[in-house]
């Protein structure tokens, strides 16, 4: 059994995390953005690799 970091998640799981689209996430990968790899047709992506992914991002705060 993968313990929780080692688990795959899919598109749709990872823009959820990362507050982008499924298709952007695809993009990402395919672009080498993102750290993943394509099981069959369909990319996977661990979430450790997902997370610190989303920590080395900057965030950009805008004023209201």
């Amino acid at each position: 059994m993968l313990d929780r970091e080692e688990e795959l998640l899919n598109s749709k799981e990872v823009a959820v995390i990362l507050d982008l689209s499924p298709d952007t996430v695809n993009e990402f990968a395919r672009k080498n953005i993102l750290p993943g790899f394509k099981k069959g047709k369909q990319w996977r992506f661990r979430r450790r690799d997902i997370f610190a992914f989303n920590k080395k991002q900057p965030r950009v705060v805008g004023v209201a």
